[in-house]
């Protein structure tokens, strides 16, 4: 009995864990090979124009081991990249904005998983194609929906904004803000709901990623609760875990800390975006999106991501029941070599046997393993089984969406391979 209850008080108190700070050698990891492999990749990701900067936090065994930063905001070398820096998350917006509230929602019985999405999402009753489609097989990117639309080109005439959608001051008709001088028709989200409803979607289940359900999901989430979106968001999972920056419209929030700027945006806001999110299908709801929106420091997406490896419990509050968070963060349809969970991405099925080059994340990620990526370089998983938390944090965007090495040089999967690397250095492979 004894022995039963240590075992209970030991468990418990890692679940309930806070994250802190400790050595790389407090959790077996060479310090000396994981500075030299890091300040390594970083510096060539600078030097090939992947990024002008970025930062890498990494927490083991509930303590954050890693967190540097390198480069700077921008190629002109102005202003370094800080600790206490806030991001532009893109998709990872998805994992941490609407996700959270399905999960929480699927868990208390509001929604099922399994039954038809149309019957929550009303307008999709009589679709044929559509009225039988899952929430499950959404979140899975499993029920044939087109990948992605751009909404801009339906605001934009000849490079110019059509006064019908959007106007430089705001009113009572547009209010929703999405850039600086730029106010977006407040039921401009009618025509993407109606858009979406009538997009064309595949006879075969199979794997295809799309964002278009990520814009419903908010909307959806208030029909349900009753509640802001935002706001529940907050009252939930922002405010209790301390995510002090992990927010929407962060311009709008009196912040000390930075916002890394993004793209030079020729098309719409004809300037730098910075402080207003980077997507133009979310700055068209406003800035306020499922599919992108969200931003944050290092810090609190470390914090949302180790409450999910502690099984949905952090600093003595439990936010989901475990079985919620293995039931998201499982593969969903592996016979149909589709690798995605609900929401969260996955590695890809046979990954531990493949190369770094080919491998999605780092060969050495557990099975268990889940997380996003964004497509202004950001980064996060997250490995239950191996105990780690990876967050990397880019501008890659800067100055032009162009600059894509930050994939064609594999710098986040070789950046995460290091932190598998305990004991023998020499046997991992090289970049």
């Amino acid at each position: 009995m004894r022995i039963l209850i240590l075992f209970f008080l030991v468990s418990n108190s890692v679940v309930n864990a806070q994250l802190q700070y400790a050595s790389l050698a407090s959790v077996g990891l060479d310090s000396v090979y994981v500075q030299n492999k890091v300040d390594s990749i970083m510096y060539r990701g600078i030097q090939e124009q992947a990024f002008p900067g970025a930062q890498l936090l990494v927490a083991k065994q509930g303590n954050i081991v890693f967190h540097q930063t390198y480069g700077f905001h921008t190629y002109d070398s102005i202003r370094k990249v800080q600790l206490d820096d806030i991001y532009d998350l893109a998709s990872v917006t998805k994992i941490t904005g609407p996700l959270p509230a399905l999960m929480k929602l699927y868990e208390d019985g509001v929604i099922d998983l399994d039954k038809p999405f149309s019957s929550y999402w009303k307008s999709w009753k009589h679709r044929k194609d559509k009225k039988n489609i899952t929430l499950r097989e959404l979140l899975a990117h499993h029920a044939g929906m087109a990948s992605y639309i751009v909404f801009l080109n339906k605001v934009l005439r000849k490079g110019e904004p059509k006064r019908r959608f959007v106007r430089a001051k705001p009113n009572k008709r547009f209010s929703n803000q999405a850039y600086a001088n730029i106010f977006v028709k407040d039921r401009f989200n009618h025509k993407v709901f109606r858009t979406i409803k009538r997009s064309k979607v595949s006879k075969n289940k199979t794997y295809l990623y799309s964002g278009l359900a990520s814009l419903i999901y908010p909307q959806l989430i208030e029909d349900v609760t009753g509640e802001d979106y935002v706001s529940y968001l907050q009252r939930n999972f922002y405010k209790p875990l301390g995510c002090k920056t992990l927010t929407y419209l962060p311009s709008n929030h009196s912040f000390n800390n930075i916002i890394v700027p993004t793209e030079f945006d020729s098309i719409f806001r004809k300037t730098l975006t910075q402080g207003w999110v980077h997507d133009e299908n979310a700055a068209l709801f406003g800035g306020v999106s499922g599919n992108a929106g969200l931003f944050a420091t290092a810090n609190d997406l470390a914090v949302y991501m180790q409450m999910l490896v502690q099984k949905g419990s952090y600093a003595g509050q439990q936010f989901f029941k475990p079985s919620t968070v293995e039931e998201f963060t499982r593969i969903q349809y592996p016979d149909n070599d589709n690798r995605r969970g609900l929401g969260f991405d996955k590695p890809l099925i046979g990954n531990d046997t493949l190369q770094l080059k080919e491998a999605y994340p780092a060969p050495e990620v557990s099975p268990e393993s889940f997380g996003h990526s964004g497509f202004t370089g950001t980064f996060v998983w997250a490995d239950p089984i191996n105990e780690l938390v990876f967050i990397f944090l880019s501008n890659r965007v800067y100055p032009s969406r162009k600059h894509r090495n930050i994939y064609k040089l594999n710098i986040r999967s070789a950046l995460q391979q290091v932190f598998y690397t305990v004991n023998n250095p020499a046997d991992s492979q090289n970049n």
